[in-house]
């Protein structure tokens, strides 16, 4: 399909979403999914995917096994680098504010094969991602209650019992995250601003707790003491940071049921990915002030949750732990969320393989049913890659980071290269937005954000990707853990080049989106 854009958009003071279908019919869509999200909601969306709760209690043990207390450094310069890849998602947003994002930006400024990888990538890769989000309860669970390790009697996620627990608990949440999946986009949106509220306010006070029960001073900070050279344990450390500061874009995933998503959007992605940067940070600096030990061991396998129930006691700890369960809990929600609409969005301009049923949304729901049971289904298999092996789960998380980091860039680049041709039309040449306001630009320092962020995304995803044998395969005898990445990329980008190939050979062509 060819479609037409529009320029300038009158106000819609009232707030009906009239004009926003009207956008969205000049980019050649018709208004299916319900338009009913807010400013929070918005915000609801890319905070929850990012989900620091979720993610810091994930992955802190590990940071802190590879970087020591240094490993917190390695947080603010991923929340910097992450903030320039958001400004310019931000003006993307502003000017075309529709659903699969990444697939739709990328492109509009590139090519339709190269949007259509980036498009693919970035579907594949949230599919991981909400895999390692349910496998996060993992880390929580067990540490409320014995009686949640269903398996064997070793809880850490790097055993054997422990990885098939994490198998076992992640697959029965995403039977439910897609139950929700299925209903009105209102019930999800609900559950998301009530668990995002849940968070926010449960983050706030494990920072204030931690703070108040501090052992050590901040000079802590300044030491590696993690597991090889200094640069090499920080570049490793800084896994973490990667993992938890990804996901803003969720905001622009659900441009097509957000009122004034040109206004909104932008906003939001900024201001979800700010806040989880500031309320992580401060998890991090607070569990390595307030723990009991850092050389007992125990930081570096069972991270914030040991910090937790050692340092405020079993009831208070285990009380906020049941928050950080239903951070996880949302997190898979949203995530899922953002994958199917990923997938909903490729699939309507008929570009995926069974894009018919993949593209249809439920005229009772608002919901596209056949994205979420294949997100849901798919993120399932891959948490059975547990039971094969423990190495699975770091596998199936660095993986996930790699990919979305390879996406961004897929779209930052090109944003990028019509920029230096002069070809990049910015979204404050098209007026208004929806409400009268001018749209989100960047301006004058449009390039050297754009420069930044490439160059960043690009080292980044190069770090995370580059096989080393004691993060991806510590016990060895296992090369294809170690290359588990590398493999997945490859084999990602493979099948999407039979796919298109088969297509060429029946005479279908990719879609020419507008610019």
């Amino acid at each position: 399909m060819t479609a037409t854009a529009s320029t300038d958009v009158q106000p819609d003071p009232a707030g009906t979403g009239r004009l926003d279908s009207v956008e969205l019919a000049g980019f050649g869509y018709r208004q299916e999914l319900r338009r009913s999200m807010g400013r929070y909601a918005s915000f609801a969306a890319g905070f929850s995917f990012i989900s620091v709760l979720t993610t810091v209690f994930q992955f802190f043990a590990f940071g802190f096994s590879f970087g020591g207390a240094a490993f917190f450094w390695t947080w603010p310069v991923v929340l910097v680098g992450q903030l320039l890849v958001a400004a310019c998602f931000g003006e993307l947003a502003a000017r075309y504010p529709l659903s699969g994002a990444v697939y739709q930006w990328s492109t509009r400024l590139s090519t339709p094969v190269f949007g259509w990888f980036a498009g693919w990538i970035m579907v594949i890769g949230q599919m991981v991602v909400v895999a390692a989000a349910a496998l996060a309860l993992q880390v929580v669970l067990p540490a409320i209650w014995s009686g949640f390790q269903l398996v064997g009697g070793d809880p850490s996620p790097a055993s054997a019992s422990g990885a098939a627990n994490a198998a076992l608990l992640a697959v029965v949440l995403l039977v439910l995250t897609t139950a929700v999946n299925l209903l009105d986009n209102r019930v999800m949106s609900a559950v998301n601003r009530i668990g995002v509220t849940a968070e926010i306010i449960g983050a706030v006070l494990i920072v204030v707790l931690l703070f108040t029960h501090a052992d050590r001073g901040p000079g802590v900070t300044l030491h590696t003491g993690g597991q090889g050279g200094a640069i090499g344990a920080l570049l490793v450390g800084s896994f973490t940071a990667a993992y938890v500061l990804i996901g803003f874009d969720s905001a622009g995933e659900l441009s097509e049921e957000t009122r004034a998503p040109r206004r909104t959007a932008p906003r939001t992605i900024l201001l979800a990915l700010a806040s989880a940067g500031v309320l992580g940070g401060l998890l991090l600096l607070g569990g390595l002030l307030a723990a009991p030990s850092l050389t007992d061991g125990r930081l570096g396998t069972e991270g914030l949750s040991y910090v937790l129930t050692s340092t405020l006691g079993d009831g208070v700890g285990r009380a906020l732990l049941a928050d950080v369960v239903v951070a996880i809990a949302v997190a898979t929600l949203a995530i899922q969320t953002s994958g199917s609409r990923m997938l909903f969005s490729m699939a309507r301009d008929g570009v995926l393989p069974a894009s018919g049923p993949l593209s249809k949304v439920s005229p009772r729901t608002g919901m596209p049913t056949g994205p979420a049971l294949v997100v849901g289904a798919a993120a399932a298999a891959l948490c059975l890659l547990n039971l094969a092996s423990p190495d699975a789960f770091l596998a199936i998380g660095t993986t996930c980071i790699a990919m979305l980091y390879l996406a961004y860039v897929m779209v930052t680049g090109p944003m990028l290269l019509r920029r230096l041709r002069g070809t990049y039309t910015p979204p404050s040449t098209h007026g208004l937005d929806e409400t009268g306001n001018p749209l989100f630009s960047l301006g004058r320092w449009g390039l050297p954000v754009n420069v930044l962020a490439v160059l960043y995304g690009a080292a980044m995803t190069i770090n995370l990707a580059w096989p080393r044998g004691p993060v991806y395969d510590p016990a060895g005898g296992h090369w294809y853990f170690q290359w588990f990445t590398v493999l997945f990329l490859a084999t990602t980008a493979g099948a999407g080049a039979l796919w298109l190939g088969v297509r060429a050979r029946r005479g279908s062509t990719l879609p020419t989106l507008t610019r």
